[in-house]
């Protein structure tokens, strides 16, 4: 006798709370075709279901997520990047307390030993006919950050090392649920064959008909929800082992909306709105904002990130806000809608040659105009870096392109090449390869859990009240 045995996913909503219905809608379709022929289901998530550039996600410090995922019948989910380093400690420690579903994550640990309740290294799931599922659930590595917030995650290969053994012997298929991103996912299937499934996340990779790697199938459906994954598995009863292996993502944009999951959107929204209109200052002056020209309020950001990393140098692009901000009240959903990403203030150590090959770069018209996707960064462009305890003295060429003529400190003297500043910025520069001399430091700090526009309440407060 064969049985199919169906998994049902997401991964990466980053809180695109729109499309939110129109996945209500494909599962409760999905569900209902499999009760209709008595077969056996899970529904998973992938992690990234949070992020705090939603007014929902940072009214509720994620709650709201854990309770959409609980309506719709979630079985089990593991964590990523944006839930377990952009929450405090303590939000992270009760983020799941109401969840009706459980949360997997084997590579997680406490630095005080006192792990939430709701926290597992592996789960045992047996379908109604007794097949045995292992799950196990892994996030990326982020350590810098998590050790700032009380948490170690700890490294992937001891925990697939002893986990999987383990489940191998009382489990007869073993599902990995991985915010790792898609190499490392590749990686582990080249490894660890007794791995049958690896549904995966957080490079926002999409697999329409998923990959397979050895024994082992991968799956992953894109970012923000726009695919809806699903994993089928066939058991023959009589060989007692998987005969088929088949991975699926489904466009669900034009997917119709399910209108109780788009009420409860509408509501959770009206409730995020009155739960950050409170008042940070009364200004009786329009706060400009440009992307392209150094403005007041940059330049007062700028300086208030210098003082509390305590920086030699401090550093901002003028894209980090979106918008400019109109004379009157200005509520904390005012600075969240103006600097909505989740980016963290980092000092790295850099030669003053560094330095300089970084302010260079930031003066290109190429820079100015990237339109970053990612690394937190919510907005358009990065537009016109601003820097604060130096003053970079430029010039332009003939053909318009800006150059450095020299930097200099307040007492007049100039940036030294050989010496080593501590230069304060946005953590987005430390990943990737736009500002190589910041992303390959070897001293960096990162400043958690204050958020850029925590420091623009600050600099609201002292500079505009």
């Amino acid at each position: 006798m064969e049985e199919k045995l169906y998994f049902y996913y997401t991964n990466d909503l980053h809180s695109n709370f729109e499309q939110w219905p129109r996945v209500t809608a494909f599962m409760k379709d999905s569900i209902a075709a499999r009760k209709a022929r008595d077969q056996d289901y899970w529904l998973v998530d992938i992690g990234d279901h949070m992020d705090r550039v939603h007014p929902i996600s940072e009214a509720t410090v994620g709650k709201a997520n854990v309770q959409l995922m609980n309506d719709l019948g979630y079985d089990i989910v593991t964590f990523g990047n944006n839930e377990g380093i952009t929450l405090a400690h303590d939000d992270l420690y009760r983020l799941y307390d109401d969840a009706e579903f459980d949360v997997v994550c084997t590579n997680l640990h406490s630095l005080d030993n006192q792990a939430p309740f709701w926290l597992n290294r592996h789960i045992k799931y047996t379908s109604a006919s007794g097949v045995r599922i292992g799950i196990l659930g892994l996030t990326a590595p982020f350590n810098d950050y998590y050790h700032l917030l009380g948490w170690h995650i700890s490294s992937v290969y001891d925990e697939l090392d002893r986990y999987v053994h383990e489940l191998r012997q009382d489990t007869d298929i073993i599902v990995l649920l991985s915010h790792l991103g898609l190499s490392e996912d590749q990686e582990i299937a080249r490894r660890y064959k007794d791995i049958d499934v690896i549904i995966g996340g957080h490079t926002h990779h999409l697999l329409r008909t998923g990959e397979k790697i050895n024994n082992t199938i991968i799956t992953a459906a894109g970012k923000h929800c726009s695919f809806v994954g699903e994993v089928i598995l066939t058991w023959d009863h009589d060989l007692k082992k998987l005969i088929n292996k088949e991975a699926y993502a489904t466009d669900i944009t034009e997917y119709e909306k399910d209108m109780q999951s788009l009420h409860k959107i509408i509501s959770l929204q009206e409730d995020a709105e009155q739960r950050l209109n409170y008042p940070i200052i009364h200004t009786n002056y329009p706060i400009k904002v440009e992307w392209f020209q150094n403005t007041k309020v940059m330049r007062e950001l700028t300086n208030t990130l210098r003082e509390f990393t305590k920086a030699d140098i401090g550093m901002l692009n003028s894209g980090l806000l979106l918008e400019s901000l109109p004379a009157g009240k200005i509520a904390y959903k005012d600075i969240h809608r103006i600097c909505p990403h989740p980016i963290n203030p980092v000092t790295v150590e850099l030669t003053g040659s560094e330095i300089l090959e970084v302010i260079r770069v930031s003066l290109t018209k190429e820079f100015t105009e990237f339109q970053l996707k990612g690394f937190g960064f919510r907005g358009k462009v990065l537009g016109k870096m601003v820097f604060s305890g130096i003053e970079v003295v430029s010039n332009f060429h003939a053909n318009g392109e800006e150059y450095v003529k020299t930097v200099l400190f307040p007492d007049g003297s100039e940036l030294d090449t050989n010496q080593t500043y501590k230069l304060g910025t946005a953590d987005a520069f430390t990943f990737g390869r736009l500002l190589p001399e910041i992303a390959r430091s070897d001293t960096k700090h990162y400043f958690l859990p204050e958020f850029l526009r925590d420091l623009l309440v600050t600099t609201l407060e002292k500079q505009y009240s």
